[in-house]
This record gives C-alpha cells, sequence and structure tokens, in this order.
C-alpha cells in the first residue's frame, strides 16, 4: 500500500487554522476586518478568559442572507476579490480562510441579518462540522461569536499564554484597527469591563484619545505627497520616546502593518534626535496605489511587498524628518500634571544619591558653579581657581575643571590626561548600581510620597503592573490598582529622588510587556532596575557645581561597570598626552 495518503478536509482545515489564528488577538483581527470590510460605522468587541473562553464581535454592517451564511464558513469563499488576478486588493480580507480556520478549532456561530431583511439567520460550526442555516431574530448587522478557541486543536491551545497576556495582545489589535477607521466607533470590553470606547471622530482626535494624554500634548503633523504615495498622520517629538516600538502604529492602504522596512524607516528618521535603545511613538498612514504592493504574502496580511520599497523608505524618512525639524525650533508644550491627580511637583534638581558616599540632593554643595562661564575664551577667576586645583593620583578620574554644554565634565588626571565624562550616562550607572547592591541585600529603601500620584495608563499596562506589584515593591516601588487605566503609587525607591511617576511607570509597563508569567522576573531584573535608573538620575542640561561634579568623579570611581551606563554607552573618554598630540598632528 502507498505510504501516501490524502488528509482528510478536516484535518486540512485544523492544520491550515493554526497559520490563521495562531492566538485569540489574530481571530480578534480578522473579525474586525470583516466587519469593517461590511461597512461599519460602530464595531463592540467582547473578550472573556482572553478571547480564550469567548469572543464575541458585532457590528452593524450590510450583514449576510442566508445563502451568504451557508457560504462563508467554507474555503476561500470570499465576497471581497472582483478578479483573480490579485493585484489591485483594496479590501482588508480577501483569502476567505479566517470563519472556516476559526469554525475548525472552535465553536464558532454567526447571526446576520442584511438592511430590510425581516429576520436574521444563524449558522453554527463546531470543530469543523457545519450546522444548517436557521432562522432567527437579531439586529441589522452581524454578529460573531467564538467560544473554546482551540478545542479542537488542543496542541495549538496548550501554547496560548495565560489571559491577560493574550486578553492584552487582542487589545493592542483592536487599538491598531481603532486607529485605521477612526471614522469607525469602537467598544471594547475585557472580562465585562470596558477597556476603551471611542465615537466616529477626526484621525487626530482618535489618534491623541489612543496614545494617551502625554503623547497627544506633542504630536507633529505629518502630510506630504511623492510619485502617487502619500503618508500622512502624527509623529511625537523626541521628548516622548517609549522602551519598545509597542506604540509604533503604521497604516497602509488602511490596514495596520509590521512591515519591517517602515520600522525601519521611522527608526533612521529619529536616529539622530533620540537615545539609542528608545523607540519613538508614531502614528503613520501610507497611501499608494494598490498595485504597488502586495499583501499576499502571509495569511495575517501584516506583511507587505512593496514594488519600490527604496521610494517608500525615501518618503517616510524625509517626510518625518521634515516633521520633526520643525518641531525641533519651538518649545515643546510638556503636559502638566493635574493637581486633582495629587502628583508630587518636580523638583529643579530631580536627583539625589543615597548616602554614602555621594548625594547629589539640592544645596547639599556650594554652587561655585563654573558652568555659568561656559569656557570662553578668557577664562573668569572662578575659572582660574579651579583650574590650579592638583589632580591626585589617587583619583583616576582627576580633579573637575568645567562643565561643558551643562551635560560634559571636562577633569584632568594625575598624569595630565584629559577626561570627559557624560553626567547622565555616569550617574545613571551609580543609580543602577545602587538599587541593584540593595535590592541583593534585601534593603531597598522606598520613599512614601506625600500625596499619592495617580497615573493614567492603558489597561494593558495597568495590569502588567498590578500583576508584578509585589515583585516592584521589594524594588521600593509602591503602587496599587486605581479604578479601570489608572495606577496609585504610593512611594517610589529613595534612591531615584523624585522623578515624574508617569514616564517611570510607562517605561517599567513596557519591559514587563517582555517578561510573561512564566519568566521569572530575576531574569530581567538588571534590565527593569536600568529602567529606573534612567529616570532617577542626573539629566543633560542640569547645571553642577566643582564639589557635585568631583563628588561624581569620585563615586565613578568606587563604583563597579561605571565605564558604561545602564544601557551600554560609554560614560567617560580618557585622552592621554599621546592621543591629543596624534589628534592635533604633532605625532
Amino acid at each position: 500500500m502507498s505510504r501516501i495518503r490524502l488528509l482528510s478536509e478536516t484535518t486540512v482545515n485544523r492544520i491550515a487554522a493554526g497559520e490563521v489564528i495562531e492566538r485569540p488577538a489574530a481571530a480578534t483581527k480578522e473579525l474586525v476586518e470583516n466587519a469593517l470590510d461590511a461597512g461599519a460605522t460602530r464595531i463592540v468587541v467582547c473578550l472573556d478568559g482572553g478571547g480564550i473562553d469567548r469572543l464575541e464581535v458585532t457590528d452593524n454592517g450590510i450583514g449576510m442572507s442566508e445563502e451568504e451564511l451557508a457560504l462563508c464558513v467554507l474555503r476561500h469563499a470570499t465576497s471581497k476579490l472582483t478578479d483573480e488576478n490579485l493585484v489591485r486588493i483594496t479590501t482588508l480580507g480577501f483569502r476567505g480562510e479566517a470563519l472556516p480556520s476559526i469554525g475548525a478549532a472552535a465553536r464558532l456561530q454567526i447571526t446576520s441579518r442584511p438592511h430590510g431583511a425581516d429576520h436574521a439567520c444563524v449558522i453554527s460550526v463546531e470543530g469543523g462540522h457545519v450546522a444548517a442555516v436557521a432562522p432567527t431574530s437579531g439586529a441589522p448587522g452581524t454578529r460573531v461569536v467564538v467560544r473554546d478557541l482551540f478545542f479542537a486543536t488542543p496542541a495549538r491551545r496548550k501554547f496560548l499564554k495565560n489571559p491577560r497576556i493574550e486578553a492584552e495582545h487582542a487589545e493592542a489589535v483592536v487599538r491598531r484597527l481603532a486607529l485605521s477607521a477612526p471614522g469607525v466607533a469602537f467598544r471594547l470590553e475585557l472580562d465585562g469591563r470596558v477597556v476603551f470606547e471611542a465615537p466616529a471622530q477626526e484621525r487626530v482626535e482618535r489618534v491623541a484619545a489612543l496614545l494617551g494624554s502625554e503623547a497627544a500634548a506633542v504630536l507633529l503633523p505629518v502630510n506630504e505627497d511623492r510619485q502617487g504615495m502619500r503618508i500622512s498622520g502624527y509623529v511625537c517629538s523626541p521628548a516622548i520616546t517609549r522602551a519598545t516600538p509597542a506604540a509604533q502604529t503604521l497604516i497602509v492602504n488602511n490596514r495596520p502593518v509590521a512591515d519591517p522596512v517602515l520600522r525601519t524607516a521611522v527608526k533612521v528618521a529619529y536616529r539622530d534626535v533620540i537615545t539609542v535603545g528608545r523607540h519613538a511613538i508614531v502614528a503613520l498612514y501610507l497611501d499608494l496605489p494598490p498595485d504597488e504592493l502586495d499583501v499576499n504574502v502571509h495569511p495575517a496580511k501584516t506583511e507587505l511587498r512593496f514594488r519600490d520599497g527604496a521610494a517608500v523608505r525615501s518618503l517616510v524618512i524625509g517626510s518625518v524628518r521634515r516633521a520633526l525639524g520643525v518641531g525641533t525650533g519651538q518649545v515643546v508644550p510638556m503636559p502638566s500634571p493635574s493637581p486633582s491627580w495629587g502628583r508630587p511637583v518636580r523638583p529643579t534638581y530631580p536627583v539625589s544619591v543615597s548616602p554614602p558616599p555621594l548625594s547629589l540632593s539640592p544645596g547639599a554643595f556650594p554652587r561655585g558653579n563654573l558652568a555659568e562661564a561656559q569656557l570662553p575664551f578668557m577664562a573668569p577667576p572662578a575659572a582660574r581657581q579651579i583650574t590650579a586645583l592638583e589632580p591626585s593620583p589617587d583619583h583616576p578620574l582627576g580633579a573637575p575643571v568645567a562643565q561643558v554644554l551643562d551635560t560634559y565634565i571636562i577633569a584632568v588626571a594625575a598624569d595630565g590626561s584629559l577626561v570627559l565624562v557624560d553626567q547622565h550616562a555616569a550617574h545613571e550607572r551609580l543609580t543602577h548600581e545602587a538599587i541593584r547592591d540593595q535590592m541583593l541585600d534585601g534593603t531597598v529603601r522606598s520613599q512614601p510620597l506625600l500625596l499619592p500620584a495617580v497615573v493614567d495608563l492603558p489597561s494593558g499596562d495597568v495590569a502588567r503592573l498590578v500583576a508584578r506589584a509585589d515583585d516592584l515593591a521589594r524594588l521600593g516601588l509602591e503602587l496599587e490598582e486605581f479604578g479601570p487605566g489608572a495606577i496609585l503609587v504610593r512611594a517610589i525607591p529613595a534612591v531615584l529622588g523624585a522623578p515624574e511617576p508617569a514616564p517611570l511607570l510607562r517605561d517599567l509597563a513596557d519591559e514587563l510587556a517582555e517578561t510573561d508569567e512564566q519568566t521569572v522576573l530575576s531574569a530581567r531584573l538588571d534590565a527593569i532596575i536600568a529602567r529606573m535608573a534612567c529616570h532617577g538620575s542626573i539629566r543633560a542640561g542640569r547645571k553642577l557645581g566643582q564639589a557635585e561634579m568631583s563628588a561624581l568623579l569620585r563615586q565613578m570611581e568606587e563604583t563597579p561597570r561605571a565605564a558604561t551606563c545602564s544601557h551600554g554607552r560609554p560614560t567617560v573618554l580618557k585622552l592621554s598626552k599621546a592621543d591629543i598630540e596624534k589628534m592635533f598632528g604633532r605625532r
């Protein structure tokens, strides 16, 4: 007998289902895209158990007749292709695989009623077994209910994450689709709780609503046309960044995508204005003729191939850079905390390193600030006095001479070498090591806030932080959930001084997004501490007195790993006599 055999239709459908709907978020995406293609102006998404137990999508689109319901659950049956050339695809869906794939792996029920029909019809599919269409009651539009996702393919189900993580992925999908269709009202419920609800609105209103108040306050418009292509949307000022690229929404012909060409272009456009390791916040919409791109690359339809990738990349880089160029010449309006939230006011010098041996708290040292002089050609008396200090051989980083650009410390070592120190990078490492040492000793000291701070965050970020609240408390950060979409911060690590809680929590939430429930927090402890240290360190642009600069150099000499910051950048450069002579061509 032949060892080769044809698989049954049911098995084929279950195998295909794994490609199209690898998790609840993928099923959510397919169903919402179907609703958008049906002309819906209102879409409601409800998930229970992260979408594993139950997923429901209801829309007010054109609906389906009894005959169309019977066809929609068959593989490769679609109403969205007018021909079979696959060249000018103008709809979000077109493969005819989503509903059959879901029906093959779960319990699927579709109720639909065309506008003008006197009743609705319903069809059910369980593990690939299709029931007959039957009349029922229902509002105009379509309601799709998916239960027990992957019950028919247990091998796939056991690889799903816990419900909270699956819900976060689904929420991210719905938010991206809501950004792609601002003229459509969206409502998302997780386990009976409304996560967000947005009416039909203008694009800028939808972008501002979904990116958050901090980002919305510094949005810069992008709007350019070139060679039949058009890019529009909004980018955030470099002053506001994220720890991961999760806040980047890229939409091509109304389709949210995760395209490497576009992501790289955004990264290049921001390369000169944000710190390495940080990621921009953007919502960009690219429109081009359908025959200029291929969306039939992968069943998930999030990957594209551009006919002229170089032209697309050039358009994105150029337009974003020009938008940033307009913004950088202006004062960026930073959102001021509302007194009703009870957030602490940021002090003039928002940093202190826990003594001993160094404290950079305000007033800890006499000022004597050479930075005011900014190294003029003829130094004032104060500068001559500091230059006369004799560096000690016991101090490899030497004696501080000046501060340049309110960011870099110039020092002279005992052997005459020139020492340059990046004050923020250096102090970030000192703060990092201080928190790490306290953590290892089990004695991380927390500083209660005089007034607890309330920070508004997306529900997914709130869930991640609350789920790790006990672990974060061991790092000196005490927080709790404060209603839907908010965190109450009661205390922060004392070593951080008094940073603004909101940026700190956003970065920690981004970092925790890379850590699932099965991962021990200690596996990413250094990365999380690094995020905290960054927010509690001397900022570039802060003027330092001579005593403060000297104290910073002395602690650097006593701190392990002080040659680099928490993100791997150098903190200090040392130029010997030979190095300087070579630079001037004397050797």
